[in-house]
Parts: structure tokens; sequence; C-alpha cells
């Protein structure tokens, strides 16, 4: 599924682009060679931001505990001008904590190899607490890079 996702979304496919040519495909060589449209949501869900379940502790301040916020618009919230965004543009963007955990999942198993080289096998079973330290990112204030939504305190 996360193929036929990447080539739906490489070839600039809509869903019911993709489901069509899905069908046509299946029916011409009577062979399914593509996923079907509901494998590649699923797919989607889980490579996307704001799938993983977590949590702040102690909980933010006007910060949602909701974790499954997935995509936000990424104009929303922007003074819109016609001179400022071409009329075509299309921006995603993610609340910043639930992008943080999505790409701590990616790196799971080098994390995971990397405490076993380090003989800490004793803890891999977890549970992890991840600790977010302050640090020279270039992230700057997150709410301002939001643009709208509740302001997330530096790190």
């Amino acid at each position: 599924p996360a193929v036929c996702l990447a080539i739906r979304i490489n070839t600039f496919l809509s869903c019911s682009q993709y489901h069509k040519m899905y069908r046509t495909v299946k029916a011409v060589t009577g062979r399914q060679i593509f996923q079907p449209l509901h494998a590649l949501r699923t797919a989607e869900k889980a490579l996307l931001p704001g799938y993983h379940p977590f949590e702040w502790k102690p909980p933010l301040k006007n910060v949602s505990t909701n974790t499954e916020v997935g995509i936000i618009d990424g104009l929303s919230g922007l003074p819109l001008s016609i001179d400022d965004y071409p009329v075509d543009t299309i921006a995603k963007r993610f609340r910043y904590d639930a992008a943080l955990v999505c790409a701590l999942k990616d790196m799971e198993e080098e994390i995971l190899e990397g405490m076993k080289a380090k003989n800490l096998d004793d803890y891999l079973s977890g549970p992890f607490t991840v600790v977010v330290k302050e640090s020279c990112d270039g992230m700057g204030d997150v709410s301002e890079k939001h643009g709208s939504g509740p302001a997330v305190p530096e790190k």
C-alpha cells in the first residue's frame, strides 16, 4: 500500500482518479496490480503525523490533549491576499508535537538498535518517556510557526 500511495501522490492523482485507474487496470488485466483505495487510506493514516497516541506530562496549558490532529490546512489563520499565494497553492502542515512523535516512531528501530549496541537490553520493552530539551534547532517560537491555534511553549 505504501508504494501505491507514493504513486498516487507523486503523480498528483486525486483519490477518485486513483480509484478509477485501479478499477480500469483490474478490469483490463484481470489482476489486482494496485491496492484498493481503502488500503491506501489506511497506509496514509499510519504514515502521517497524528496517528500515534501520546500525552504531555504535565499537560500543556491551552493545548488540546487530542493527538489525532492529522493534517492542518497550511494557510488557515493567515491573512490571504491574491498577491500572497498563487491560486492553486496547497499548503499542509502538522502540529509540532504530533510531527515530533511521528518522527520518533519512524526512528523507533534505529533507537532500539542503538540501545542494544549500548547494552541497554533490559530497557527495550519500555515504556519510554521522551524528554525534549531546549536546543538550537532553529524552530524558534512554535506558535509563531503555526500561524494559528494554541501557543505551544518552548521545548
